[in-house]
């Protein structure tokens, strides 16, 4: 029998997964993408230095044009990173190298989360 924690974790993961089934492919919002990378790396609010660090290559012809990372904080409720608008947008643009950040507002306790992802995206294009 799954525990509480698990069941909302799987239920996060399902509805996740059905945004991203239902997004556009992102080789069609960007035709001209080829390479997509972004390093991840994600904070407490205030902290200084990322608690967690890593990088997404993505596979432009099969992915969905969605960028969603969950909390790490396993003790965050209905939280997330949701950065489509701002990685869509820098893409639309043909940028290279664009940044930003994210912060959580799923709730921990009784307080708002606030852990904050940073993104760096890297991107080539085909020549125009």
């Amino acid at each position: 029998m799954m525990k509480p924690r698990n069941l909302e974790a799987a239920r996060r993961f399902t509805e996740r997964r059905e945004r991203e089934d239902q997004a556009p492919r992102l080789h069609a919002e960007v035709p001209a993408l080829e390479v997509l990378a972004l390093e991840l790396s994600e904070r407490r609010g205030e902290a200084t230095q990322p608690e967690t660090t890593h990088v997404r290559r993505i596979v432009v012809a099969s992915a969905p044009a969605y960028f969603q990372t969950p909390c790490s904080d396993s003790n965050c409720i209905d939280g997330g990173h949701e950065y489509t608008a701002t990685v869509m947008k820098a893409l639309r643009d043909r940028q290279a190298l664009f940044a930003g950040e994210h912060t959580c507002q799923g709730t921990v306790a009784d307080h708002v989360c606030e852990r904050v992802l940073r993104y760096v995206g890297s991107a080539k294009y085909a020549k125009a």
